[in-house]
């Protein structure tokens, strides 16, 4: 895989979310993305266990839908990004579900507590009836 690029978007990816084998695919993508982007093990681990769990929680509660990665660069450091959409149901009680070890099932227990923590930027956007939208970043100075 070649991946280049010094702006927001650039080598985006999107990626269906639909099956188990969709996201063991997503966790090999961003792996690959972030060796690119020049991240050591740890910050590789944090970033996809989180993936994990938002992928997880694409096709357990939104029913599946899709990943977009993409490499970020900010002038003064590379990242990379990973957003989680669905048209399911929504979250009706975000502030209960960004709770630490609130769970409704299944998962490793993370949720999106765990997935906040693990990552340098947080993003959720939902709606009950409208789906969930989920971004997570992890940065790297040059």
């Amino acid at each position: 895989m070649h991946i280049t690029g010094h702006h927001a978007g650039t080598d985006a990816v999107t990626m269906p979310l639909r099956t188990d084998e969709d996201v063991v695919r997503l966790r090999k993508t961003a792996r690959d993305y972030l060796i690119a982007t020049g991240f050591g093990m740890l910050d590789q681990t944090k970033m996809i266990t989180a993936a994990s769990e938002l992928a997880r929680n694409t096709l357990r509660y939104g029913g599946g839908g899709e990943a977009r990665l993409a490499i970020l660069s900010d002038g003064a450091r590379r990242g990379v990004s990973i957003s989680f959409h669905d048209e399911g149901p929504g979250i009706d009680d975000v502030r209960l579900a960004l709770t630490d070890g609130y769970t409704t099932g299944g998962g490793m227990g993370l949720g999106l507590s765990g997935a906040k923590r693990l990552t340098d930027e947080f993003e959720l956007e939902t709606a009950p009836g409208k789906g969930t939208m989920v971004r997570i970043v992890k940065w790297k100075a040059f």
